[in-house]
């Protein structure tokens, strides 16, 4: 991730990006959480924000937040393409881990124009999702999500699927590949502890206790059981 001190200003299309991804989760992006998301200072959020906003690519709001416009929308999603389809190149193709195909993609999805993710997409088989599970958006800009709830709504005793990691942070996602937490992967909530406490997860008998904010992360679906299965837990 990008440290503060390192005075690495972020590209404009990095800025869609992070406010796309703001947006989707609660409809608007606060400057603070830019400034976090980018590890910027406020003062270059802030004037970058006025800059977009005279191009006609997000809104801002006072005290609110900033959204980002059709044009920006449309321009947010065709960045996210390219770097969900670089994702997959990378570790379908190139054999990266995905942890670190997040930070390398990022580097590829600006070196990339429509006509090469196209012919990229075509060489992948065309895939509907990310290797976190996130939806690759269509070259027409539709973006389709898996159904899912997050993992901090699930009940216990309940088994799931893991369908997508919301935040691509690479040393986060190290740490859910140590615990085998990845999409596809089936898991019981075992325990829920009181007052925001960790959860339990039962993943192939073994058992992990997690955070509610890296719980925030994980999408789930119910679990669809195969004929001759045994259970989550290993009975």
């Amino acid at each position: 991730m990008r440290a503060l001190e390192a005075e690495v200003t972020p590209t404009i299309e990095e800025y869609l990006e992070a406010i796309y991804k703001l947006q989707s989760k609660q409809g608007v992006a606060k400057t603070s959480e830019i400034v976090e998301a980018l590890k910027v200072a406020i003062g270059t959020v802030t004037n970058t924000v006025e800059r977009l906003e005279r191009d006609g690519l997000l809104v801002h709001e006072p005290y609110k937040g900033v959204k980002l416009t059709k044009k920006g929308l449309e321009l947010a999603l065709r960045i996210i393409r390219r770097h969900r389809l670089s994702e997959k190149l990378l570790t379908d193709f190139i054999g990266l881990d995905w942890a670190r195909a997040h930070e390398e993609a990022c580097r590829l999805e600006h070196g990339i124009g429509d006509y090469v993710a196209d012919r990229l997409e075509e060489a992948l088989g065309n895939p509907k999702t990310c290797p976190h599970g996130n939806p690759i958006p269509s070259r027409t800009g539709k973006i389709q999500e898996q159904e899912a709830i997050s993992l901090l709504d699930a009940t216990i005793g309940e088994d799931l699927e893991i369908v997508r990691i919301s935040e691509e942070d690479e040393d986060m996602l190290h740490y859910l590949d140590c615990l085998s937490l990845k999409p596809g992967v089936a898991l019981r909530v075992g325990e829920k502890a009181p007052f925001d406490g960790p959860i339990t997860l039962i993943v192939d008998g073994r058992r992990h206790s997690i955070g509610n904010k890296v719980a925030s992360l994980l999408w789930v679906k119910p679990l669809e059981r195969r004929g001759g299965e045994g259970g989550i837990d290993g009975n």
